[in-house]
């Protein structure tokens, strides 16, 4: 799980490389942020409590549901793409925010 972050943060100086057009405003703090915030704490919530009920163990089901969950944020990045739309790293970033307290709110919840 190391890697992923070291990708994320090794590849963050090249990510206009990734854009072919001029970036339209990518703010911090957008609706589409908020949405991106939103659907990642869900899936790693979800993910997790799947992977449990099939017999992994916390810290298993943890990290599989946080690769789950930045899987498909890039996903969704590399959809945009290509659609013609911008690659987001902010958007990578609300989706790593949500996994993260998706994460600690499973957490709380853990008998």
């Amino acid at each position: 799980m190391e890697w992923l972050l070291v990708f994320s943060l090794g590849a963050a100086p090249f990510g206009r490389a990734i854009v072919s057009s001029p970036m339209p405003e990518d703010r911090w703090f957008a609706v589409d942020k908020a949405k991106h915030f939103a659907v990642s704490a869900a899936v790693q919530s979800a993910s997790h409590r799947v992977l449990r009920a099939n017999g992994h163990d916390y810290r298993s089901a943890s990290w599989h549901a946080a690769a789950f969950t930045m899987t498909v944020g890039v996903g969704k990045e590399l959809w945009d793409r290509r659609q013609g739309r911008v690659f987001s790293w902010k958007d990578l970033g609300a989706d790593a925010a949500g996994g993260a307290t998706g994460a600690v709110l499973i957490r709380q919840m853990a008998p």
